[in-house]
């Protein structure tokens, strides 16, 4: 009997496709039909009728890969890919989130399932991967039902997120199919020689604060931590899906394209930069109001979950408000260039300015 995962109704978060992103359907159906059935778990797709005419609409979230939601008769998967135009080296590798997910979601259920790896780029124009829909709410610029007005439901919904942090991070990185995905020593220092490197390739205007927290950052890299763990690399409130019938609980954790092995304090920091980045509107957040959880809170919890110390979480936060600045540059350099014509683009430039601000400003406290 195939396997099914039962959530709540909710509706219907997809829209139609944006024309400059539109996908050959015809070409990615026959694809479909012709490599599906044989995958591993395409047999515990519920609903799955290949035979029946594909639908295809779009997620709008989002400002970087793009993800599809194809039906197939009654079964929902989505398909990711890149985003169109020249993209950054090592960046927005589906291959490598491929391997990532189907080495992850036997031991951390909340990842979902991967289908389908296509690295023929003649079917859509990219690589691309299928993998399982799963349904839940997503909590972005406002909170859906079941959250607003809710404390007590914010509060669950808090620990919930920093306890699946908590066990990503408990997961034994020594063994198995994980083992090989990275190399955990030197991680840090690698990633923040990576991401000045991706900020000196992206600038369209001298930044000095952002110059002025990548020297910092170099010169104050951290010992690598005694456990080293899985890295989800963008874990924050709208990567996580909660249930629509109980929002205090987690269904799933998304988007897992910047993935490693590494020091587990980076995830911790991208957590907190997000969750209180409401200063100077840098970043949009919800978390401010009653009931969702405080920095302290937050630090409290994974310290006590983890076993791990946070003593020196403020070089992970600046790093992560550095690491966003150089991920919305980098939007703002495909508009710039014309590389997509997505009118959410225009006014990025000022919230990387924000964002190294406030990164300076936690450096100097």
């Amino acid at each position: 009997m195939g396997r099914m995962i039962v959530y709540a109704a909710v509706p219907d978060d997809t829209r139609e496709v944006r024309a400059a992103e539109a996908l050959d359907v015809a070409a990615l159906a026959e694809y479909l039909r012709d490599n599906l059935a044989t995958q591993a778990g395409a047999a515990d797709i519920v609903g799955l009728d290949l035979a029946a005419p594909m639908d295809v609409s779009q997620f709008p979230g989002g400002h970087s890969n793009l993800t599809y939601l194809l039906r197939f008769g009654r079964a929902e998967l989505v398909l990711r890919r890149p985003p169109l135009g020249p993209v950054p080296p090592t960046a927005h590798d589906m291959a490598r989130e491929y391997a990532w997910l189907a080495a992850v979601q036997p031991m951390f259920p909340l990842a979902p399932q991967p289908y389908l790896l296509c690295v023929e780029t003649s079917i859509i124009g990219s690589v691309f991967y299928v993998m399982e829909r799963r349904r839940g709410i997503v909590a972005r610029e406002d909170e859906p039902h079941g959250l607003a007005g809710e404390p007590r439901v914010r509060e669950r919904a808090s620990g919930a997120i920093v306890d699946a942090l908590a066990e990503l991070h408990a997961i034994d990185v020594t063994t198995g199919a994980i083992a090989g995905l990275g190399r955990p020593g030197g991680f840090v220092g690698r990633q923040v020689r990576g991401w000045t490197e991706r900020w000196e390739r992206s600038k369209t205007a001298d930044v000095p604060e952002m110059d002025a927290i990548a020297t910092w950052l170099a010169a104050r890299v951290p010992a690598g931590p005694d456990r080293p763990s899985i890295v989800h690399g963008d874990y924050k409130l709208d990567n996580v899906m909660l249930d629509a019938s109980d929002p205090g609980r987690l269904v799933a954790v998304l988007d897992w394209e910047m993935s490693a092995l590494g020091d587990p304090l980076v995830d911790l920091g991208i957590l907190l930069a997000y969750w209180t980045a409401g200063a100077g509107g840098a970043l949009a957040t919800v978390t401010d109001r009653p009931g969702w959880f405080s920095r302290e809170q937050i630090l409290e919890r994974y310290e006590r979950r983890s076993g791990r110390t946070v003593t020196n979480i403020r070089f992970y936060e600046a790093f992560a408000r550095f690491k966003i600045a150089v991920v919305i540059q980098q939007i703002y350099y495909r508009y710039v260039k014309g590389q997509t014509d997505d009118a959410r683009f225009a006014g990025l430039a000022a919230r990387v300015v924000a964002l190294a601000r406030q990164a300076i400003g936690l450096v100097r406290d």
